[in-house]
């Protein structure tokens, strides 16, 4: 078995620790309403350390200088953090930090394992073009209602919620059965909510037009071998393109040399141009 990469055992450190964090604040602050509850973490909530928050809550924080309902300051702290992370280096909150998008691409280990080669294959590329736009749909659907109502319409409907809410009173109906949903489809897409739902990677998603840190393709030294396409999760064909700059990117860097690519130094995360390096 090939030894794991460096940077995958560092991804997977970060991906179970912020997992593990989500599930011990939200199960902590379902305990606190029983008189049960760790110090200091007893306040926290999902809302709380939700960055996307944030965001819905912009329109009435402007307006009228209050939070949306549920929503805490520090969904505005680190709504900051994710989109200057995102500036510098895209998405790496969906590819590093997110718990809901580590659990899809956690079950979807089983899929990988039940059907191979197909797995992640089921859609045709021309109808599954035009599915990746609808978590612009739902990004536009989600600020807009939040803004007139005022309220998380969202929650309503959200897996990531439900997930974390499963032992809780706060768990919504339509939220369980979205995440029902998305555990299926996990089997046979990875990360499906991520490509075709999720309206903070929509958000983020719009950063990889400009960021900063690129991924970067040598063709100088590429040989073809469509390894770096065959690894990405999100279905980018990274071996026809100089730069990645798809709006689905999550910056998990599995398509890099140091992961995919069998090639030194010819897919990699980096800035300025890039050029073909001699190996003496």
């Amino acid at each position: 078995m090939a030894k794991k990469p460096k940077t995958a055992w560092i991804r997977l450190t970060v991906q179970i620790i912020f997992f593990a964090l989500v599930a011990l604040i939200t199960f902590n602050h379902t305990m606190s309403e029983a008189g049960i509850s760790i110090p200091f973490f007893e306040s926290a909530s999902i809302h709380a350390i939700c960055p996307f928050g944030g965001v819905v809550s912009i329109y009435q924080y402007i307006t009228g200088g209050t939070y949306t309902q549920k929503i805490h300051q520090s969904s505005f702290i680190l709504m900051y953090i994710v989109l200057a992370a995102a500036l510098l280096a895209g998405p790496v909150f969906c590819g590093w930090v997110c718990p809901f998008g580590s659990f899809q691409e956690w079950i979807g280990k089983i899929g990988k394992k039940i059907f191979r080669k197909k797995y992640n294959n089921f859609i045709p590329k021309k109808i599954d073009s035009i599915l990746r736009y609808l978590r612009y749909g739902v990004l536009a659907w989600v600020v807009l209602m939040t803004a007139l109502t005022g309220k998380l319409i969202f929650e309503n409907v959200d897996p990531y919620a439900a997930l974390f809410h499963l032992y809780s009173s706060e768990l919504a109906i339509g939220g369980l059965i979205a995440l029902a949903v998305v555990f299926v489809l996990s089997f046979f897409i990875d990360r499906p909510f991520c490509k075709y739902a999720c309206p903070y990677g929509a958000l983020l998603g719009i950063f990889n037009l400009f960021r900063i840190f690129k991924i970067k393709r040598n063709e100088a030294t590429c040989i073809s071998c469509s390894k770096c396409d065959k690894e990405c999760p999100m279905n980018i064909e990274v071996s026809s393109k100089k730069n990645v700059l798809d709006h689905q990117c999550i910056s998990c860097l599995k398509c890099t040399s140091e992961q995919a690519c069998p090639v030194k130094n010819t897919v990699e995360l980096m800035t300025g141009k890039m050029e073909a390096k001699d190996e003496a």
